[in-house]
């Protein structure tokens, strides 16, 4: 049950988003939409809640948990991010903005974007490892909870790759092609 409220979470989440940027864009509402993207962190303390509620009725700790963790942690860090590319987009549509293809770094400022990149996503590992941690904590049974632990060391391991890649563009900066 908990695996359909994560995926409505997330297209929750883009339902808001969209709402959000339509009202804003083609009625001009700006008020409204601000509020419609104000809404999108009540998503994940619904979630967060829910997957509270599922562990504390008696459920052993799945993947499907650890994902809501997971979750939530994207969702703080990257929020902001996938936001503003959408609204990004809405202006290029609907306000005739800068078209967002068209402006692909290269060189240093790539490198310094893959290293902001890699930043979030520590700050996701973090918030969504501490939230892992917390629920082996108050759950308080090894047994119920040892896929968290695991959860927690793979996406280490994803997190150094990831470290690995965006910081070799430091190294190796991403050259613009040839025209």
């Amino acid at each position: 049950m908990i695996a359909y409220f994560i995926i409505a979470c997330e297209i929750a989440f883009w339902v808001f988003v969209a709402a959000g940027l339509s009202v804003r864009y083609m009625l001009g509402n700006k008020r409204l939409g601000m509020a419609l993207l104000v809404a999108t962190p009540i998503i994940d303390v619904l979630l967060l809640i829910a997957t509270v509620i599922d562990l504390h009725s008696g459920a052993t700790a799945s993947m499907v948990h650890g994902i809501a963790a997971i979750y939530i942690g994207v969702s703080i860090a990257f929020g902001h991010q996938m936001i503003a590319w959408a609204d990004r987009y809405f202006q290029y549509w609907f306000k005739a903005g800068e078209n967002p293809k068209k402006s692909k770094p290269y060189g240093r400022e790539h490198a310094r974007n893959e290293r902001k990149g890699w930043i979030r996503h520590l700050l996701a590992w973090s918030i969504g490892s501490a939230l892992l941690y917390i629920m082996i904590w108050w759950i308080g049974d090894p047994a119920r909870t040892e896929v968290f632990s695991g959860l927690i060391r793979v996406w280490a391991l994803v997190l150094g790759i990831d470290f690995l890649i965006s910081f070799s563009y430091s190294l190796w900066p991403k050259r613009e092609p040839a025209k």
